[in-house]
Parts: structure tokens; C-alpha cells; sequence
């Protein structure tokens, strides 16, 4: 017996006259195979997992198991379509906090068409993707019995600034979200989510260095997903916290080259993990709630329009398309910006490919996130986010200040 997936935080949705991922009580996940050339590449990959000698056991681990795909009948009612056949990640867990991250500055391949492009572009400009080289694309993260799970709207996860993804993930490891306002995550699992020598920071270290020399795959738009259970920690016991790499529809051979994007989106993610493991005392983070909240859904209990200028209970920018700079120096609109007070390029209609993207990581020091478009003789900023700092001048937090003569 199919059913909707219970935990399930980013992607199409299962419904009615809607196409998504189905599961069954064997464990087993099936996800809709796409029409184009996205699903025919999203099974070549999955294929050549098991017998690509380049992927050593202990990588393969990070991968959903592959059993092949499978006729069912779709979620929509449209009747049997083809499904990519996958371990249920969520089986087992009874009420996890699970999030989405995608990662890379840049979502989109190469040889994606122009509206592709384009597409890809307005959502990398709208969230964190370029500014930190990855961003949230849902989560949910488990309160108590009686509350429930804390889940934003995907958009409004989606649009989350620099320091809204501070903070969340900061939240995510929190003891105190029973109230929603609260502002001032206390970090109490970070040492036991995050840290240990089984910890989620330790297992992206080690898809780290895989990533420093495998030249086998380009990944565009792949997510890293974090789960753990929130109630094993709170009585003490391993809350079995890992992580899997998903989505695989853009995957492209590297032909000897690193996969700068994807790396590059790593160290970031990875420099702000850290940062709560080494500083969990510095866990209050002021964050400017924006006053127009429109696209944030009720799934999260957050008033849909605050008009009023009253605070979301995650501090979310819904609507930006009339505020300047919020206060953590990220422009609100670029579309006529030119430069914001830190040095952040505002207005970046013009940059397509991953000004930020590591060229070469194998021989440097990375800086705090590794975010870092050529690093060969350069000295990296405190967070590391560079386009190409041979004849610029950098700001103080390391993001390039002009960018004109850059391009794609």
C-alpha cells in the first residue's frame, strides 16, 4: 500500500491532481521519474553508483540505496508511471528534524537551456545560494508531543538571508523551540548532533575530502540531508544523526576536473557547523523580521501577513521587493542596487556562472566557509566568499566589493 511520505520538507508534493514521491511500509521510496532528459539522467547515475570503483564503501554510504525503478500508480491519478525506486530515509526515525540543503552557489549545469538558466538564476538570487554557496530548501524541526514539528513553507525557507540560515541552524540543535518567537537558541545538541567522531560535521568532512579529488561527477542542484531524533537526545541517548546526498537529475561527468561548485558549497556549510561547535555560547542572533510576510504558509503557524511589521517566529523575509538592505548588510532587491554598505554586490543580473566557486582547492587553505572562486595565489578573506581577488578589493567580510568586470 503506497502512501504520502510523512516527513517529507522540500520537492513536489503527493496529492491530489499532484505528481510526488510515494512510500511504502517495506521501506522503500518511489520517486516519479521526469519525462525528460533529468529522469533518464537521474537513473543513469543511480546505475553506475554500485560499480564505479572511483566511489570508495565508505562514500557510498551517503547515498540513498538503489533498487531499480518500478511502474506505480502516480500520486496524481494519471495512472502507472515509471518511479526511480529508493531507500526510504525517514523509515525508522518516529519524529525526526530533518533538513534540506542544497548545495553549490550554482544550481544549474552548463549545458542547461537559457530559460533554464534563468530560472535557476531568480531562486539563487531570492536565497542564500550565492552569498554562502548553499541554502535550505525546507526543514522541520520537532518540538514536543503536544506542538508538534516546527515547518516553515518551502518558499519562505527557500528566501531565508545569511543570518536566517545562522540561526536555523543554529535552532535545528535547540532545546528551546517550543515557542516560536524565541530568538535565542540555546544550541543544546550541538555537541551530540553535530559533533563526535560520528557527528554530522564528521561525516561532512569525510564527503569533503572525497570531494577534494573526485573528478567523476559534477552534481548541480543536489541537496544534503540532515536527520536526527530530537527525542533520543533529549533523554541522553544517540539521536542517530546522519546525512545523505539526494536528487540527482543534474548530475554531469567532471572529465577530470574538481567539482569547485559543490565543494565550494561544503566548506561553507561546514565553516558555519564548526562555528556552533567552537562558539555554542554565541548562539543569540538578532535578526530584523521585514515587515510584509505574505508567502509564509500556515504550515508553520507564522501570521500570513505581517503588515504591521510584527517579527515571524524565525525572523523570515517574505517580501523584499521594497526594502533596502536588511540588517545583516544582504540587499533586499539587487534589481537596481549597486553596492550594499559591506560590500556585498547588489545588483547581480548579469553574473550567471559561480563567481564564488572554488577553481582550485587542492593545494590552499580554505578559508572559514571555503566558499572561493581562484584561490592560487590568493589569501582568503575571514569568510572566504571571493570572485577573483587578483586586481579587486575585498570588504572587510571577504565578499568582493566590485564585481563589473566579471563575467559568467
Amino acid at each position: 500500500m503506497l502512501k504520502v511520505p510523512q516527513h517529507q520538507v522540500a520537492g513536489h508534493e503527493a496529492g491530489i491532481g499532484k505528481l510526488g514521491p510515494l512510500v511504502d511500509e517495506s521501506g522503500r521510496f518511489y520517486k516519479p521519474l521526469q519525462g525528460d532528459e533529468r529522469g533518464a539522467n537521474e537513473v543513469a547515475f543511480y546505475s553506475s553508483l554500485s560499480t564505479n570503483s572511483g566511489i570508495p564503501e565508505h562514500i557510498q554510504r551517503f547515498f540513498p540505496t538503489f533498487y531499480g525503478t518500478q511502474l506505480v500508480e502516480a500520486s496524481d491519478g494519471s495512472g502507472l508511471l515509471p518511479h526511480l525506486v529508493l531507500e526510504d530515509l525517514a523509515l525508522g526515525h518516529v519524529n525526526p528534524s530533518i533538513m534540506d540543503i542544497k548545495i553549490g552557489s550554482r544550481t544549474w549545469a552548463p549545458e542547461a537551456s537559457e530559460k533554464y538558466i534563468q530560472k535557476c538564476l531568480k531562486k539563487d538570487r531570492e536565497s542564500s545560494s550565492l552569498s554562502l554557496g548553499f541554502r535550505i530548501s525546507g526543514l522541520q524541526i520537532y518540538r514536543s508531543k503536544e506542538l508538534g514539528f516546527w515547518k516553515p513553507g518551502k518558499k519562505a525557507a527557500q528566501k531565508l538571508s545569511t543570518e536566517e540560515v545562522k540561526l536555523v541552524l543554529r535552532r535545528f540543535v535547540s532545546s528551546n523551540t517550543l515557542n516560536d518567537l524565541d530568538l535565542r537558541p540555546d544550541c543544546a545538541f550541538a555537541s551530540t548532533v553535530y559533533g563526535g567522531s560520528t557527528g554530522i560535521l564528521s561525516q561532512l568532512l569525510e564527503l569533503k575530502a572525497w570531494f577534494e579529488d573526485q573528478t567523476i561527477f559534477h552534481l548541480y542542484s543536489c541537496s544534503i540531508l540532515v536527520i536526527f531524533e530530537k527525542e533520543l537526545a533529549l533523554k541522553g541517548k544517540n539521536p542517530g544523526a546522519h546525512i545523505k546526498l539526494i536528487d540527482f537529475a543534474h548530475v554531469y561527468e567532471g572529465q577530470g576536473v574538481i567539482d569547485h561548485n559543490f565543494l565550494g558549497g561544503l566548506c561553507s556549510l561546514i565553516k558555519f557547523i564548526s562555528d556552533i561547535l567552537t562558539a555554542p555560547s554565541d548562539c543569540r542572533i538578532d535578526i530584523s523580521a521585514k515587515a510584509d510576510q505574505k508567502n509564509l504558509t500556515a504550515d508553520n503557524g507564522v501570521v500570513a501577513d505581517h503588515k504591521s511589521h510584527t517579527a515571524s517566529d524565525n525572523g523570515v523575509v517574505a517580501d523584499q521587493k521594497n526594502l533596502t538592505v536588511s540588517d545583516n548588510g544582504v540587499v533586499a532587491d539587487q534589481k537596481n542596487l549597486t553596492t550594499s554598505k559591506n560590500g556585498v554586490v547588489a545588483d547581480q543580473k548579469n553574473l550567471t556562472a559561480s563567481d564564488n566557486v572554488v577553481a582550485d582547492h587542492k593545494n590552499l587553505n580554505f578559508s572559514d566557509n571555503g566558499v572561493v572562486a581562484d584561490q592560487k595565489n590568493l589569501t582568503v578573506s575571514d569568510n572566504g566568499v571571493l570572485a577573483d581577488q587578483k586586481n579587486l578589493t575585498v570588504s572587510d567580510n571577504g565578499v568582493v566589493a566590485d564585481q563589473k568586470k566579471l563575467t559568467d
